[in-house]
């Protein structure tokens, strides 16, 4: 089983992309379990979003303590907050923060930075990196395929909401490969 941590704070899209990624997962004749956790119930608050990847039916109901992979939608909690300090020896990291920020070197953790907000701006028009993000994610790990997101997001979305998605998605596919590839 594979373990993910998605952070962001409310109103960010963490609950959508562990919902598009569980669903992706489901497509692809696996066992998924996606499920957020958060404390104030209010826009910009940090949360959590979770998700379990298997093969086999997933029994465990808990939150997740050691993921194997995390995505961190919004930077700035890494300021307040050692997102890094559960994330399994070996596991992988996917942080969407400004080009022109250095990658954070943390030892054990594969550490990818993706400007997502700013790629999700030429196609929102406004910042909204959950989908690019989750497009590297497919990029950078053997989890799920990008058909697949793409056929999740068609389930959860409809019109020009849909083909955005999919665009931001493709986006940070390709951000990945041309970068760390």
């Amino acid at each position: 089983m594979k373990e993910v941590t998605i952070h962001a704070r409310a109103g960010q899209g963490a609950i959508t992309v562990a919902s598009i990624l569980g669903m992706a997962v489901f497509l692809e004749g696996k066992y998924a379990l996606a499920f957020p956790h958060f404390g104030a119930a209010r826009m910009g608050a940090p949360m959590n979003s979770f998700v379990r990847i298997s093969d086999k039916e997933i029994r465990l109901r808990s939150q997740i303590y050691e993921p194997d992979y995390i995505m961190v939608v919004d930077y700035t909690l890494m300021r307040g907050f050692n997102i890094f300090e559960d994330i399994k020896p070996g596991g992988t990291a996917f942080i969407n923060q400004p080009g022109k920020m250095p990658t954070p070197q943390v030892q054990g953790i594969n550490v990818y930075t993706i400007p997502a907000d700013e790629i999700s701006y030429d196609i929102f028009g406004r910042t909204m990196g959950n989908t690019v993000l989750l497009g590297a994610f497919a990029a950078g790990v053997e989890e799920v395929s990008l058909e697949s997101l793409c056929k999740a997001i068609d389930e959860k979305f409809s019109g020009e909401i849909a083909t955005a998605n999919k665009k931001a998605l493709e986006e940070g596919f390709n951000y990945y490969i041309k970068k760390y590839s």
